[in-house]
């Protein structure tokens, strides 16, 4: 159990860096599948092909899965952990899918939106990143700050919605029908990405606009200074 143990969570020896590296290959090869399936008119025999990887790529990461839920030492912790999670939802697809496909009268199109949780699989990348291991030991360290900085956000974003709308909408009722309506334009400003398919015209709605950006640069500014030492850091 000690061996397989450091086989699956350890680069220290030959045997452990040869399964880490043949993973992260699989990985892109599965990506790289994935992709190559949105192309139009792929031949019949491309499709089989691709098939054909989507099967041993699936088996591969059930290999893994089992050989990792095996060697931890609390396996209801590991299988609810972040990259628990992130291993089953990369196989959970293909089977629900050959569960599916058995059943004539399924429903193509749910069974077409679990296929899309594959795009997930680029997740299991980040437990060999060095980089990724730095932010979510960052992330852990500021986890209050962070949990704040979205709530405030979240308040902002209520507060710029429904101020445009104030300002607005009896000057664009199509573009600031409701509060709701007016979200996007919330969004759009507080992450200073401005579009451009929804903006105000009154001077009151401007001003209004430009108070935002403040807020909304001042709060980029003060995320981005809690949370990037501590990534240096870590």
């Amino acid at each position: 159990m000690n061996r397989l143990k450091q086989l699956v969570s350890s680069s220290d020896d030959k045997a452990a860096r040869a399964f880490e590296l043949t993973i992260q290959a699989v990985i892109v090869i599965s990506l790289l599948a994935f992709s190559l399936e949105t192309l139009p008119d792929l031949p019949d025999w491309g499709q089989k092909l691709l098939s054909w990887v989507e099967v041993a790529t699936v088996l591969i990461f059930t290999v893994e899965f089992l050989l990792r839920l095996l060697a931890a030492e609390k396996k209801s912790a590991f299988v609810f952990s972040f990259f628990g999670i992130i291993d089953m939802v990369a196989i959970l697809p293909f089977y629900l899918t050959l569960v599916g496909g058995l059943f004539p009268g399924a429903d193509l199109r749910s069974i077409r939106i679990i296929r899309l949780l594959r795009i997930f699989r680029v997740l299991k990348l980040a437990r060999y990143s060095k980089a990724i291991n730095r932010f979510h030991r960052a992330f852990l360290a500021s986890k209050e700050e962070i949990v704040l900085y979205l709530a405030v956000t979240l308040i902002l974003l209520y507060f710029a919605a429904a101020g445009i709308y104030f300002f607005e909408h009896d000057a664009q009722p199509d573009q600031f029908k409701s509060i709701f309506h007016s979200l996007w334009w919330a969004i759009a400003t507080l992450t200073t990405v401005g579009y451009g398919d929804a903006y105000p015209v009154t001077a009151g709605g401007r001003l209004f606009t430009f108070v935002i950006l403040m807020l909304g640069l001042g709060g980029v500014v003060t995320f981005l200074r809690t949370v990037c030492p501590l990534i240096l850091v870590g």
